[in-house]
């Protein structure tokens, strides 16, 4: 993956302004950086015959507002603020494609634990992001492992709040993944069903059905999620998605996928070593990835309404 250096990217929104890239800073006693008390997203602009066009920017919007909720923080600029910086972010940096991080955080004030008057610092970055988990696993597929970290209850953190600090969590299961030679990992919940990628919701397709794990197995309410499951069931699938997946399922899938705003549509190959299906990009699988693909390049005129031109 290329760092920031390697991109042609210079400017960023902060609190109403745009500023240099590398003057986009933050104090080191920030309450966000101390205690995770941060919410985000992550959206991506397609580049279309129409022009750049930010897919699915209106439900980012919703995620975010509502994952302020639980942590009862105020984001100072309206809906309609975020987007036109948004889109003048773009502009500005001629991207055509680009991944978008809008991101809410208490800053600097104090440094107990509860924020008390910290203000809620807000920024936007843009940049020119590929394939999440690399071109090649978009045909070929990738090899994963189920972690030995779980996934939190909802009871204990909001899951469905896209929260800075429980990434940490998603970052010890990635983690362990590679250093043991896999791709990605896929994360259990406290039950030890399936809940979901340490970024990513995941499908099963078992004899022609598809099936997604539901809400209460602790996972985000993935975009991209609802997003194949709306293409799938136009196509006739039927789509089970408020289900528990066993772990062992996963061994016997006859296909299985990633989905995500940075993952896209990503097929899996072998779990913990065992193969999926035949070992490479099944027919479910590659029949959505294509409908996903045709529909966010807008080679289709499907569902206009879920893009924002810039």
């Amino acid at each position: 993956m290329s760092g920031f250096d390697d991109m042609d990217v210079d400017t960023i929104w902060m609190d109403g302004e745009f500023v240099d890239w590398d003057d986009a800073q933050i104090h080191v006693l920030s309450h966000g950086l101390h205690y995770g008390t941060g919410v985000f997203e992550g959206a991506r602009c397609y580049d279309t015959e129409e022009g750049p066009a930010i897919f699915r920017w209106e439900e980012h919007l919703d995620r975010l507002f509502a994952s302020t909720k639980p942590y009862d923080m105020e984001i100072p600029f309206s809906r309609e603020e975020l987007s036109e910086a948004t889109l003048e972010l773009i502009r500005r940096q001629n991207l055509e494609s680009c991944y978008i991080r809008p991101i809410a955080f208490f800053g600097y004030h104090a440094l107990g634990v509860s924020p008390g008057e910290c203000p809620t610092d807000v920024a936007i970055a843009a940049w020119p992001w590929g394939t999440y988990l690399g071109e090649e696993a978009l045909e070929n597929g990738i090899d994963v492992m189920v972690s030995s970290w779980r996934k939190h209850a909802s009871s204990q953190i909001p899951t469905n709040a896209k929260t800075t600090g429980l990434y940490v969590n998603s970052l010890l299961a990635g983690e362990e993944a590679r250093r043991n030679g896999y791709r990605e990992a896929i994360v259990l919940n406290k039950e030890g069903n399936v809940a979901e990628g340490p970024g990513e919701n995941i499908f099963l397709v078992r004899d022609g059905e598809i099936f997604t794990p539901g809400l209460s197995e602790s996972i985000l309410d993935g975009i991209t999620r609802n997003t194949v499951i709306t293409l799938a069931e136009e196509r006739g699938y039927e789509v089970h998605d408020n289900v528990s997946i066993s772990r062992g399922e996963l061994n016997t899938a006859d296909e299985l996928f990633f989905t995500g705003s940075a993952a896209e549509v990503t097929p899996i190959k072998r779990v913990d070593n065992v193969t999926i299906g035949n070992g490479s990009r099944g027919p479910v699988t590659e029949e959505l990835q294509q409908a996903f693909f045709d529909l966010v390049e807008r080679r289709t005129d499907d569902h206009d309404d879920w893009f924002t031109y810039v």
